[in-house]
């Protein structure tokens, strides 16, 4: 989904679009396709994990994508774990 596509007849789905836009370009490239071409076919409870994600600070995100660290909350460490295995299978 491009900028102007982000106007879909979904607020709630453009909403979290918005704000999976971090303005660091190693988050966005996760964040963003991970949004258009996977958000939609996760169950309620993984689509629940993403939103909490976008309300971290984008440095832990940061460490957390490339794998310095991990978050202590499992729900976190869940959905951080599809993204990254998403660009970086097994």
């Amino acid at each position: 989904m491009s900028e102007s596509s982000a106007t879909s007849d979904n607020p709630e789905f453009n909403r979290l679009w918005w704000h999976s836009r971090r303005g660091m370009l190693e988050l966005d490239v996760l964040l963003i396709p991970f949004i258009e071409q996977v958000y939609r076919g996760l169950s309620a409870e993984d689509q629940a994990r993403y939103e909490k994600l976008l309300t971290c600070e984008d440095t832990d995100m940061f460490e957390w994508f490339m794998q310095r660290s991990r978050p202590e909350d499992p729900d976190l460490q869940r959905i951080v774990d599809m993204i990254v295995n998403r660009v970086q299978p097994d």
